[in-house]
């Protein structure tokens, strides 16, 4: 038996869809696959390639990650324009701020270490940490990922007297029709899933979206007050607050798949197919 048994639950992740899925039907569950958002390469890469540029001809005293998908798409543009091998020993040269495990994870595949970590992998605790420092007058390359989110963060910076450089190297796209969302908000709502597990705040923003263009907005936000929500970590955590969503599943540390799946199974009883009444949700 399964720590999962007897558990219906809905996948909107992409990048890692099939590892995600066989984790939670390893365990005994029902994974009920909507991938709502997919990663692009940009249509125009130009301006990626007068960052890497940049970054290169020491322009740059640190560079922020946010996102190890950040990294791998950034090293591909640079590979694509033969510059493998100086975008590697120019990012050795710079001091590497990270937000999270993803981008840790990035920089160790080039032999390459962070130099600070935020305590918390939000781009809140990445201002924090870097406040508490002189940055007045560096030059800071900043890695964002597509959402407006990011833009305090440029600001709060620029405030502090940086010099601030930022770059989005990729672009989300719609993965799964509209109508086939809706119909998931409506396979939410009539009580057949029983969590839903979240990996990234661009699904949390899409599927609201959906719900209000199909109407279906009341029916998304009773469903989400039943059913169990998971978040794999603080950033999806906050996306998941701003909407009035305050019951949420999330692990104390790790931010990845793996722990996710601990922290869903940590309240669900197997046996008696039902959840611990005991058990704590943030």
């Amino acid at each position: 038996m399964g720590a999962l048994d007897g558990l219906n639950i809905l996948v909107p992740e992409s990048r890692e869809l099939d590892l995600f899925a066989q984790s939670l039907e390893a365990e005994g569950a029902v994974a009920i696959r909507c991938p709502l958002i997919d990663i692009l390469d940009l249509d125009d890469p130009s301006g990626c390639e007068a960052w890497i540029a940049e970054l290169i001809s020491g322009s740059f005293q640190d560079v922020v990650w946010l996102t190890g998908e950040g990294l791998r798409r950034l090293l591909a543009i640079a590979e694509r324009k033969g510059f493998r091998a100086p975008f590697v020993e120019a990012l050795g040269r710079v001091r590497l701020i990270t937000r999270g495990p993803k981008p840790v994870r990035a920089l160790r595949e080039l032999g390459l270490a962070s130099n600070l970590m935020a305590p918390a992998p939000t781009s809140e605790s990445v201002f924090e940490a870097l406040a508490k420092q002189d940055i007045k007058d560096r030059s800071i390359g900043v890695q964002l990922y597509p959402v407006e989110g990011e833009i305090p963060l440029l600001r709060r910076l620029r405030e502090k007297g940086a010099r601030v450089y930022p770059v989005t190297p990729y672009r989300y796209s719609s993965k799964t029709e509209t109508d086939q969302v809706a119909d998931a908000i409506r396979t939410l709502a009539a009580g057949q899933i029983d969590v839903i597990a979240f990996t990234s705040s661009p699904q949390v923003e899409r599927l609201f979206d959906v719900a209000r263009e199909s109407g279906l907005d009341g029916e998304l936000r009773g469903a989400l007050a039943r059913v169990r929500i998971a978040a794999v970590g603080p950033v999806v955590e906050e996306a998941l607050r701003s909407r009035g969503v305050t019951q949420i599943l999330r692990p104390d540390s790790g931010f990845h798949l793996k722990p996710l799946v601990r922290a869903i199974a940590a309240g669900w009883d197997p046996i008696r197919r039902r959840w611990d009444s005991n058990a704590d949700q943030s």
